[in-house]
């Protein structure tokens, strides 16, 4: 299994950056899910970030929240997402990294998730509404079974407190793009240039920007102002919406739209 130090050593090597899709599990149902999984891995993706379908995803746009709606609908449920996981790690040995909601992770024990999580293959794990502040039973959750634990920073992010952040993460830090929700948007905040060189001075950890990550364009932008790598979420997930009627369409579109993102993070 590669980790994500390796992933970006790599990438650097190659003179290229990390491209990072995101899915749901379950969207539009398991086993089209784990087909387009494979197709990203195959086809361009140097690593996943995948959601485990929440029925309150306060950090999340509309294109993820009817992703969830989808995946619920398909009668996905935390034990079919373990199980995607496992199927996903047994066919490829690139990393992937989770992003849910901390409900999930205390409701199920946070020790017994974060052993769930090193029993599969998990690389990592970023919850989204879970402060730093308050993230000391996951961090330590996190060390002892050797899962690294990704916090996210934005532009609200104060020094103090992206000081702390840069002490207690791992794998890399995610860096919002913008303020809000994720969703796909029609350029990137004129501020992130300025986010990353502030979160640089703080770490040498690699950093992926996200949120409102939608074209090749932006992702050169990101590349181009110092991100290891971009993540992207929401433009998928609306390939996925637009296609589910015809889903060798879906998984054609979608293996262009990896290609075509893939090629953005070469320089």
């Amino acid at each position: 299994m590669q980790t994500f130090e390796e992933l970006f050593t790599q990438t650097h090597k190659n003179n290229e950056r990390a491209f990072i899709p995101f899915i749901v599990t379950g969207d539009p149902d398991y086993e089209t899910s784990l087909e387009i999984a494979k197709l990203l891995v195959d086809n361009g993706a140097d690593a996943l970030e995948i959601g485990f379908p929440f029925s309150d995803p306060v950090a999340d746009g509309p294109s993820v929240q009817n992703a969830d709606i989808r995946a619920f609908e398909s009668g996905m449920n935390l034990e079919k997402s373990f199980k995607l996981l496992k199927e996903l790690r047994e066919y490829t040995e690139k990393p992937f990294g989770l992003l849910l909601y901390y409900n999930i992770v205390y409701k199920y024990g946070i020790d017994a998730f974060y052993e769930k999580l090193a029993e599969i293959g998990v690389n990592g794990i970023l919850i989204a509404d879970l402060p730093p502040e308050e993230a000391d039973d996951v961090i330590k959750a996190a060390n002892k079974h050797g899962i690294q634990q990704i916090f996210i920073v934005s532009q609200a992010t104060n020094n103090e407190r992206l000081a702390h952040i840069t002490d207690i993460v791992s794998g890399y830090i995610y860096v919002a793009s913008v303020m809000g929700t994720t969703g796909a948007r029609s350029e990137v905040e004129t501020d992130t240039t300025d986010l990353i060189e502030r979160v640089r001075s703080h770490t040498d950890l690699p950093l992926c920007v996200g949120f409102g990550i939608s074209k090749p364009e932006h992702v050169k932008e990101v590349i181009n102002s110092g991100a290891d790598g971009a993540i992207v979420g929401s433009a998928l997930i609306n390939i996925i919406e637009e296609n589910l009627d015809n889903k060798d369409k879906m998984y054609s579109e979608i293996i262009d739209f990896v290609d075509e993102m893939k090629q953005a993070t070469k320089l």
